[in-house]
């Protein structure tokens, strides 16, 4: 594969485990709401399309729009306050990511968390190895919309073909396909290899160190 001169990654499931915080703060939610709780397995299967989309998954269907936004608001609400309890990096990812820039790779986050969580998840558990990051922003359309991978572009002032999108999800392979971006796909996050391969995704890492052989 060509050397790009931007990798942007995901966030949650591809840099960082953040499965269980989400977790927690969505049973939180479905709680105080009067709602069963889930299982780690079952939010794994509803992440990835930003905090609403993971209130309206875990509520039953047929869930009234205001009781959706009385979860989606606890939720919001309790994970902005408990987002750094159980979440820690990816082993290995952070070395890699460092490695990368030795190598004059710029690095970049795209993520549907809020921008605020992004800029604050980024600086705490990865310091000084992205050269940009965006989450959640007004006026610009969440993944898999290519809006804030065109935002990430401009201000780095990279051509898309140079660039190359890493995720762990279906999300993120159709946003690099949205973006007409190259894709790699990450087997150690939240949907695993199978998934993956049932995406069709074409490249695949295992292990973090393995983006330095497909990309180097």
């Amino acid at each position: 594969m060509k050397k790009y001169k931007l990798a942007i990654f995901d966030m949650d499931g591809t840099i960082l485990d953040t499965l269980e915080d989400l977790t927690d703060s969505t049973n939180y939610a479905l709680r105080k709401n009067g709602f069963r709780e889930l299982g780690i397995d079952d939010v794994r299967k509803i992440v990835g399309n930003g905090l609403y989309m993971e209130a309206k998954r875990a509520t039953p269907e047929g869930t009234d729009e205001e009781t959706v936004m009385a979860v989606y608001n606890d939720l919001f609400t309790y994970y902005k306050d408990h987002n750094e309890i159980k979440t820690k990096p990816y082993d290995g990812i952070v070395e890699i990511i460092k490695e990368l820039k030795a190598e004059g790779i710029k690095t970049a986050v795209v993520s549907n968390k809020a921008d605020i969580g992004v800029q604050k998840l980024a600086e705490n558990y990865f310091t000084n190895c992205f050269d940009c990051a965006m989450g959640e922003t007004k006026g610009f359309a969440l993944k898999p919309e290519r809006d804030m991978v065109d935002e990430i572009l401009r201000r780095m002032n990279i051509k898309t073909e140079d660039a190359v999108y890493i995720g762990d999800s279906n999300v993120d392979m159709e946003t690099a396909i949205n973006s007409e971006m190259d894709f790699i796909g990450v087997s150690w996050g939240f949907r695993g290899r199978k998934k993956l391969e049932e995406y069709g995704v074409k490249t695949i890492a295992d292990m973090p160190e393995d983006l330095l052989k497909i990309m180097l």
